[in-house]
């Protein structure tokens, strides 16, 4: 009896577990992506229970041992950089590497009205840059009063769920709000003067996600991000992306981003540094990133208390420190790749004038 009951566990599993390979933007078939630690826990648990309980002497138990191994292999093949298992991607920050600049990320969640939570956090932890998402008018309102520390602001209050708010500490140059793919969507690009004068490009993302509530496909996601990968490729100074990028670290579509960006990713080594659902502790991933060019060397990277949000605030601290990361740091492009950023782009309606160079 305990056969069919493990090979139909095992079938749900397999199925799971196989759905990304599909090439396809559809939001049910990229929803796979986001619990591969889910599955992999349930994958060794279910191969656990089976090792216990049943014998393994014939074919098809083995056969279902076999597939279960996979899943596990497979899955653990995607999670494991977001391990200590691996060197770090991202070499740690020497002592007297200066300039630094610490940044602040958060999702709100626009119908969270306690904006006391995250106003003091950014008073106990001081960020040069905060990057504040799902902002309306009553979040510009709270966020405007720490101008006693981040003087400097660009504002896009929306009631749609994707404002945005940038502040910072340090004197802004170039700095827009742009809408790259869709029409009320927007991201925020700046360039940061930092205490010594150099330059940093940063980039603040929040694409729309794939979901049946949001979007029927990937489409327009992945090719915002592959817009601001070409231009994170392109750039003359050190670059950061921020955001919630409605994906997840492992992702095929994050992946790409970080060939066709060459930027490199600080949890990579350390941790998943899981930010989405702040309330289901069995339901979280990595949504909210923080990619950087191999100018940076990592200080700090933390998850924050929750504020009353869906996700966890995020904080990191980055140096200037060329040189000292691994030489083979990161992915590199491919055809394959280059290929798959174009029918990206192709497959959306960007508005390529709007493109950041």
């Amino acid at each position: 009896m305990l056969t069919p009951v493990f090979a139909i566990a095992t079938m749900v599993l397999a199925i799971a577990t196989l759905m990304p390979t599909i090439r396809s933007g559809a939001w049910w078939i990229r929803g796979f992506d986001f619990p591969r630690l889910q599955l992999l826990v349930l994958s060794i648990a279910v191969l656990a229970a089976q090792m216990v309980l049943q014998p393994i002497d014939d074919a098809w138990t083995t056969a279902i041992v076999v597939v279960n191994a996979g899943c596990v292999l497979w899955q653990a093949w995607w999670i494991v950089p977001y391990t200590r298992l691996r060197r770090p991607e991202v070499a740690d920050a020497p002592a007297d590497a200066r300039p630094r600049i610490r940044l602040l990320a958060s999702n709100v969640l626009m119908h969270n009205r306690d904006t006391a939570a995250l106003v003091a956090l950014v008073r106990e932890h001081r960020p040069d840059v905060l990057i504040a998402v799902e902002t309306d008018r009553h979040w510009e309102r709270a966020l405007d009063g720490l101008q006693d520390l981040l003087p400097h602001a660009l504002r896009c209050p929306l009631d749609n769920l994707y404002g945005m708010h940038l502040y910072t500490r340090l004197p802004l140059h170039d700095a827009k709000v742009r809408y790259l793919v869709e029409d009320d969507i927007p991201s925020m690009h700046a360039t940061l003067e930092l205490d010594d004068g150099q330059r940093v490009v940063l980039h603040a993302l929040h694409p729309r996600p794939p979901s049946p509530t949001e979007a029927d496909s990937s489409q327009d996601r992945d090719a915002e991000l592959v817009l601001v990968g070409r231009a994170a490729s392109e750039a003359e100074h050190p670059v950061i992306v921020a955001g919630d990028l409605n994906d997840v670290a492992w992702s095929r579509t994050t992946r790409l981003f970080r060939k066709v960006s060459g930027l490199l990713d600080p949890r990579i080594g350390r941790g998943m540094y899981n930010t989405f659902h702040a309330r289901l502790p069995g339901l979280r991933w990595p949504l909210d990133h923080l990619f950087h060019s191999r100018h940076f060397t990592l200080v700090c990277m933390r998850r924050l208390p929750a504020i009353g949000s869906d996700h966890f605030p995020i904080l990191v601290e980055l140096a200037l420190a060329p040189g000292h990361n691994p030489c083979d740091a990161g992915l590199s492009p491919d055809a394959q790749a280059r290929a798959d950023a174009q029918a990206a782009v192709d497959g959306a309606d960007p508005n390529v004038a709007a493109a950041p160079r």
